[in-house]
């Protein structure tokens, strides 16, 4: 696990398994001779994706950012995507917590590898919150997008990671647009990938951590052209993706990803080729 704090949240990095994916649609249209120089496909054309979820402790609320997969799926899906994801005891269980001790969770979208693990199955086989002392937060966008009836909706989202918290007012709690939570966090629309998709950003001072979850999955996609076939508007991607990178590279943001195997926080370096990728050292 890696742990760092700003100003006064402590914050954990969380394992919370991985997926893999097929590596032709992580990159859209670059062609794979680019892309296989940075992310090496396995027999099936899948590369694999980290699910790299934040806690967050401010000292009077533990918020936990994404839930990964989760250990729900079926074991047909689990093999598709190479699942090893982890339900939410054993995902909390290094840290000494357990389900119900999180107070807010945080989903920037809804999609399986990161909303998975909002819901499990109880003993009696009925599907319940997986943390059940949680809030959950998503932009209205996001809830709008999974109640539109169109094709390409219906595949792109898992009815049971949400359905049971949809239309229960004391557990979602719908946001539009940027959110101030306190204590230094907010929540920042970054549409493209989803409508509804939102990155969490932790503030001290000047100093800014955002975490950017699909925006920019691995460090491979800071380039603007390398966009995700998954993204419902990727011209969209592209300009919220430019104008995220320039402000963070002026203004020496730590950038935390989701996905990346290797990297987990960096800066950015700006070169005559563009930005690269400097890995910042935390504790581990």
């Amino acid at each position: 696990m890696t742990r760092f704090t700003v100003g006064e949240l402590d914050v954990t990095m969380l394992d919370a398994g991985h997926v893999l994916l097929d590596g032709g649609a992580m990159f859209g249209v670059v062609p794979k001779v680019l892309w296989e120089r940075e992310r090496s496909p396995d027999d099936k054309n899948r590369i694999t994706l980290a699910l790299n979820l934040m806690l967050i402790d401010d000292g009077k609320q533990k918020i936990l950012v994404d839930t990964g997969a989760g250990d729900k799926a079926k074991e047909k899906t689990r093999s598709i995507y190479g699942l090893s994801g982890l339900g939410a005891s054993d995902l909390l269980a290094p840290v000494g917590l357990r389900p119900d001790d999180i107070d807010l969770v945080i989903n920037t979208h809804l999609h399986f590898d990161h909303a998975g693990g909002n819901t499990a199955f109880d003993s009696s086989g009925e599907l319940v919150p997986a943390f059940s002392n949680a809030r959950y937060v998503v932009q209205q966008r996001e809830i709008d997008a999974v109640r539109w009836d169109h094709p390409r909706m219906k595949t792109a989202y898992v009815q049971d990671d949400f359905r049971t918290l949809l239309d229960d007012p004391d557990r979602l709690q719908v946001v539009e647009g940027p959110h101030d939570l306190g204590n230094g966090i907010e929540l920042v629309p970054a549409p493209g990938h989803t409508q509804g998709s939102q990155r969490v950003d932790l503030r001290e001072g000047n100093a800014r951590w955002s975490y950017v979850a699909d925006l920019i999955p691995t460090a491979s996609h800071l380039r603007p052209n390398y966009v995700m076939s998954f993204d419902v508007e990727p011209l969209i991607t592209i300009e919220t993706k430019m104008a995220l990178v320039a402000e963070a590279a002026r203004e020496n943001w730590k950038i935390i990803f989701e996905h990346d195997t290797d990297y987990t926080v960096i800066t950015l370096e700006e070169t005559a080729n563009g930005v690269r990728p400097l890995p910042v050292d935390l504790e581990s």
